[in-house]
Order: structure tokens, then sequence, then C-alpha cells
């Protein structure tokens, strides 16, 4: 946090944002119109705020975090479970509007490193531009799913005149966002050392560089925890719990799954011979009670 400034709780709305400064018990309430985010940097900067903080809130928050940045005010947006996660441990049970923002504000007062990422422009437009592309073939997808339904004739035009639309749209979209990251020696560097993994392609390099920017600078265990793949312990006492992943960035994950997996499967002779001997039927039959493996 900003030395000598405090820090607002942002609760941000489709169509208004619910400010909290929870050190000085100050609160406001302004409409998501130019004049709404005038009034709240005016206020912002009567109260000497340097530090603002808000949730992810499906796009919403965007065109505030870009109001507040443009006026000089740091911003931060914080994964929303966290700050569930952070109201339930401090037994805050109620939720409205002006609550959330409080709980915003101390949720950031208690943790100050929360998400240290700085901004970068022009990853936030790479990540607009790869979620749009992955928005696109979701819908190709289901569109596909349909068609194997046999549908009536007309109606299996209509989805194939669409399907043909969305595709056209999907690779003008590839194209902006290979041209982006070339561009970028930021992006194109990390690219080039994704491309030299056999099986990992455009695709899976620019959702990586746009949704794990830590990539690079954390430890492999951090990173696997980042991506939500790495075993958490599940250990009491004498117990020895089975392990499971959790967490993570999940639409990062359901992208490289298939990617990885063919990485590994296809193009990897250990791994390849690891993940064979793990299908085989003779590792997925369970073990009998009389088994050796389970005598004492």
């Amino acid at each position: 946090m900003p030395q000598g400034t405090c820090v607002v709780g942002l609760d941000v709305a489709k169509r208004k944002v619910d400010a909290c400064i929870r050190s000085m018990r100050l609160r406001l309430s302004t409409p998501s119109t130019p004049e709404g985010e005038a009034q709240l940097v005016a206020w912002l900067r009567a109260n000497r705020v340097g530090l603002a903080v808000m949730e992810a809130s499906g796009g919403y928050e965007r065109r505030w975090a870009e109001a507040l940045r443009a006026a000089g005010v740091e911003v931060r947006i914080v994964d929303p479970k966290r700050i569930r996660h952070f109201a339930k441990a401090a037994g805050r049970l109620a939720k409205n509007d002006p609550i959330d923002a409080d709980t915003i504000a101390w949720f950031a007062e208690a943790f100050p490193d929360a998400d240290p990422q700085p901004h970068d422009a022009a990853r936030e437009e790479l990540d607009r531009l790869v979620q749009a592309r992955a928005a696109l073939k979701d819908e190709e997808d289901r569109i596909k799913q349909q068609c194997e339904h046999r549908p009536p004739p007309i109606v299996a035009q209509a989805l194939a005149a669409v399907a043909k639309a969305i595709r056209a749209e999907r690779r003008k979209l590839e194209a902006v966002i290979a041209a982006r990251i070339k561009a970028n020696p930021a992006f194109a560097r990390p690219a080039e050392i994704i491309h030299s993994v056999p099986g990992l392609a455009d695709q899976t390099a620019a959702g990586i560089i746009a949704w794990a920017p830590e990539l690079g600078r954390i430890s492999n265990g951090a990173a696997a925890a980042l991506i939500g793949a790495a075993p958490y312990d599940d250990d009491s006492g004498g117990r020895k719990g089975a392990r499971h992943i959790k967490g993570g960035r999940r639409k990062l994950r359901n992208l490289l799954y298939m990617p990885v997996m063919g990485a590994a499967t296809q193009h990897n002779p250990v791994l390849k011979a690891y993940y064979q001997r793990l299908r085989s039927p003779r590792a997925r039959r369970p073990r009998s009670l009389s088994s050796p493996a389970c005598a004492s």
C-alpha cells in the first residue's frame, strides 16, 4: 500500500459502485456513469486515497479501474472467492453492497500484498482477446454437438452458416493474438519457449502468457498451485489422507489439459510410458485384502 495514503474498498455492480474508506468510516455510493466516475475520483482525492481494491465482477470492474488509474490511484483486482472466505472467517455472514465494500477494504488492510502483479495494459488486452477467442471456440463446439444429432435439414443449414461465421471470426482473432504476441518482446520470448515444447502450439502459448504472467518468476511448485494442478496434503494426526488438487485458475487449467496431455503422452517417452502403465488394466484393478501389498 502506498505510504501515507488511505485504502478504499469498492463493490462494483452493473449500475453503481459502493465505496468504503474503513479507516475513516466514510462511505459513498455513486452511479456507473461518467458523472459518477468523476464524483468518485473527486471523493478519493479529497480523502487522500492512494489504493483502490475491488473484486473481479464479470468485467464491470474494468471501466472503474481504468478511470481510477487515469486519476493516479493504484488499483488491485482480487479474486471474489478470497473476499468471501475472508468474510466467513471473520464471522461476517450478512451480505449487501455497503457491507461488501467494507469487507473488501478490511481484506485490503489485512493483506496489503494481495495481487502484487503490476498493471500491464498490453497483457490485459491480450487477456480479453484470448477470452473472446475461447468463447467463440466454445460456441463452435456447441454447434458441432447439435449437428451430431441429425437436426432437420433447415436447422442443419442454419447451424452450418452460423458455425462458418464463428469460425471466420475466430481465425481473425487468432491472427490478431499472434500479431500482438509477436510485436511485444515481453510476450514473444515466453511464446518461443512454450513453442519449443512438442505438442504446445499458438493458442496454448497465448493462454499461458495472458493468464499466468507470474511464470518465469516463481518456483515449479508455485506454478503448479497457480494453475490448480498441485496435490495438497489432507493429513491429521496419524491419518494420511489422499492428495487432491484444488483452487488455481480454472480457465487456464481447462485450456492446458488437452495440449499438455497430448504433449506428455505423444512426445515425451518417459511420461508416455508412465501414462500407459497407469492406464493398464493391471494398474486399474483394485487390490484384494489378501494381496501382498495389504499383508501386515
